[in-house]
């Protein structure tokens, strides 16, 4: 046993020398003799009593003393009943001539590990003279900008105001922001940190798949989502169209209703018409036939100095699940050149009168560059607002419908955006967060009500404009209006998206958030402290969840979108083979006497092959979301025949749900519930008061809910 304590002894030794190298003589204390760095190490050869010096500090029950006119504390140690030492878990080492503090874990072997100092922010403190702790001083948040492409210049500008750290041709290791200028897919070697894209948003946001998304909610809610024009898609409702507008004709053979085409991957007014007669449709011609989509022009627009104008609204979707919706306070007014007049066979290729695109007027003579927010072709909304405000208009209001219009909006396309996430980022494969800025695109009638032509899911947030400097020469000059705009909506996005402040409030893949009042910038150092104070407050206002109560009613095609996911079967598909459907419908408990399991084998052959024929790009075989919607109609309208659309569809919900609730665990387990509110019959919540409700459109062969054309004020154009 003596040579055991002479071994003892001398480690003793050895670590006490190592340690005054690196440690203030001034700050050594004794403490008990029954404290030691290498306790725990043979505690199974039983209980050796060992002195040693600590240089441990223990906010719990140290004694506090004086040490070179700095506050430490003694770390105080308590013998067990069996005389066994206890030691705390982490030691803080202080460096000699330095404010550091470095802290040490004890391992499971009773050995203590010091940490490095460039392991980021962990490890690294800074103390005051008085000893107290500052806070710890976090790395610069780095974003990976290799990809922005148009957006880079803004960017830059957010970055270096924030004093984050950018990387313009990538980096090696993982960003805690990618920041992409197209798609999701920009990266495809992506697999943590957060960025700017939610998987499928371009496809989304083309005009026959928004076209689709809203008449669905129109079916469902038709009061609700009526600042929606009444829509047709093409080629495959030609002949739809064609018969209501010969119909509405024929009633009354004074109206003259003007229509508006859109490509239906068309951008920058590129491609778009106006038409008074189906015969005069470009889209089909000989055997070459263009998708695209028909609306109802709307031929009142509210006009400012004798032109026409529209919105441009930026609005962030932070989160899917939970749904996180912000808007940007302040956006973009674009003009249109050339006084407007009501459309007439003579007017209707004047696209500087009707159509607002920016990318379109600005070739034209009399458009005008302005430094003022409040002058020339393109301004800011609020410079609007005010003017407006000026003449009694009620601004609460106006900004009110705006609100309602784009939760609406973002609530119809959140079902097919969840089936793409899951489709890039199945449950439990690494992947990043997303979150992006759309871009509203506005119009205000006349009466003020507010009216959606379109939504892009790559908003132009160039800060700069092409100026003609001589007779064909051109460079690029900075646009005050845009930077003004565009600056403060990128900047905080990436405030909103500090991963430090995600993590402060739990969010995760497809998110467990934050609540929607609880916007700061997080203080966790006094440089962030000092930043927060430099920066002007948030332009992204908080809309959803802040508005649950009002909207939540209206995530009916969401809560068929979970059903839909769960029956997917294979991780990465967005079809549903016919086997899943088979046994959604008999989980569900769906079949019965009068509709057996070989009709829905039939329901499921008839309406995937139609489908499949007008999704001519498709190469997944099975039944897409749409689809499914459609299955699913048709079955509420079997099983529940005496109530509205809107109670059958929800009264198959809840048949389905409790049914899938009282499986057994053993069953795929079904994702968790986000509606408190679901029915909307229950409700006692409305939307505010729009527009009279469109024709449904919308083409069923098994359930059909369309009404004739009617005349109307209401349609569409572009930006």
């Amino acid at each position: 046993m003596s040579d055991y304590y002479e071994k003892v002894k001398i480690e003793l030794q050895q670590m006490k020398a190592a340690e005054e190298q690196q440690l203030s003589p001034a700050s050594e204390s004794s403490v008990p003799a029954d404290v030691s760095l290498t306790s725990r190490r043979d505690i199974s050869r039983g209980s050796v009593n060992e002195r040693s010096r600590s240089k441990s500090r223990s906010k719990a029950d140290g004694h506090e003393r004086q040490v070179n006119g700095r506050q430490v504390s003694d770390l105080t140690a308590h013998r067990s009943a069996a005389g066994m030492n206890r030691v705390s878990n982490e030691q803080n080492l202080q460096v000699k001539g330095t404010g550091k503090i470095f802290k040490a874990k004890s391992a499971a072997n009773g050995q203590v590990e010091s940490c490095q100092r460039q392991t980021e922010e962990k490890c690294e403190h800074r103390v005051n003279e008085d000893g107290s702790k500052v806070g710890k001083k976090r790395r610069p948040v780095t974003v990976d900008s290799s990809k922005a492409k148009t957006s880079l210049e803004a960017l830059k500008v957010s970055i270096r105001q924030l004093k984050w750290k950018e990387f313009p041709i990538g980096r090696r290791t993982a960003c805690d922001i990618y920041w992409h200028g197209v798609s999701f897919h920009d990266n495809e070697n992506i697999v943590s940190g957060q960025v700017n894209k939610f998987p499928g948003m371009i496809e989304m946001l083309r005009k026959i798949n928004l076209s689709r998304a809203v008449r669905t909610m129109q079916e469902l809610f038709p009061e609700e989502y009526n600042f929606y024009p009444r829509s047709w898609i093409l080629p495959e409702e030609y002949q739809l169209f064609s018969t209501q507008v010969r119909l509405l004709k024929d009633n009354d053979s004074a109206l003259k209703p003007t229509f508006i085409v859109k490509p239906d991957n068309g951008s920058q007014g590129d491609g778009i018409y106006l038409i008074r007669d189906p015969a005069d449709l470009r889209v089909i011609s000989g055997s070459q036939v263009k998708q695209a989509v028909v609306q109802e022009y709307i031929q009142k627009p509210l006009l400012i100095d004798k032109l026409k104008f529209d919105i441009r609204l930026y609005v962030l979707v932070r989160s899917l699940e939970p749904l996180e919706i912000y808007i940007a306070k302040e956006g973009l007014t674009r003009f249109c050149t050339e006084p407007y007049q009501e459309p007439s066979q003579k007017n209707l290729s004047h696209v500087f009168m009707h159509l607002t695109n920016y990318s379109l007027n600005v070739h034209s003579g009399n458009f005008v560059h302005s430094d003022s927010c409040s002058t020339g072709s393109k301004r800011t909304f609020s410079s609007v607002l005010y003017r407006l405000g000026s003449k009694g208009v009620d601004i609460k209001k106006v900004w009110s419908e705006i609100i309602a219009l784009v939760i609406k909006t973002v609530i119809a396309l959140v079902p097919e955006l969840k089936i793409h996430y899951q489709a890039d980022i199945p449950p439990g494969k690494p992947g990043p967060t997303c979150f992006q800025i759309l871009g509203f695109d506005i119009l205000l009638m006349k009466n003020l009500k507010p009216i959606l032509l379109e939504v892009n899911s790559n908003p132009s947030m160039r800060i700069e404009h092409e100026q003609e400097v001589s007779p064909g020469v051109f460079e690029y000059v900075p646009s005050l209006v845009d930077e003004e705009v565009k600056v403060g909506v990128i900047r905080d996005t990436l405030r909103l998206m500090d991963p430090a402040q995600r993590k402060q409030h739990g969010v995760t893949n497809l998110g467990v958030g934050s609540p929607a009042d609880a916007i700061v910038v997080d203080a966790g150092s006094d440089e962030k402290e000092g930043l927060a104070d430099s920066l002007p407050s948030l332009c992204l206002k908080p809309v959803f969840p802040k508005y649950t109560k009002q909207f939540n009613y209206l995530r009916v095609v969401e809560r068929i979108a979970t059903i839909f996911l769960r029956f997917l079967g294979v991780k990465g598909t967005m079809r549903l083979g016919p086997t899943g459907f088979r046994t959604l419908i008999r989980n569900c408990k769906l079949s019965n006497s009068s509709f057996s399991m070989a009709s829905a084998d039939i329901l499921y052959i008839d309406i995937t092959r139609r489908w499949a024929g007008t999704l001519p790009d498709s190469r997944e075989a099975g039944m897409g979301l749409q689809a499914f919607i459609e299955a699913f109609f048709y079955l509420a309208a079997r099983r529940f025949k005496a109530l509205s659309l809107r109670e059958q569809v929800v009264s198959l919900l809840e048949v389905c749900e409790a049914s899938l609730d009282g499986q057994s665990q053993s069953e795929k387990p079904r994702p968790h519930r986000l509606y408190t509110n679901a029915n909307p019959i229950s409700a006692q919540c409305s939307a505010p008061s729009t527009l009279d409700s469109p024709a449904l459109t919308r083409r069923h062969h098994y359930h059909r809910r369309q009404q004739p054309l009617q005349p109307s004020a209401k349609g569409n154009t572009d930006n």
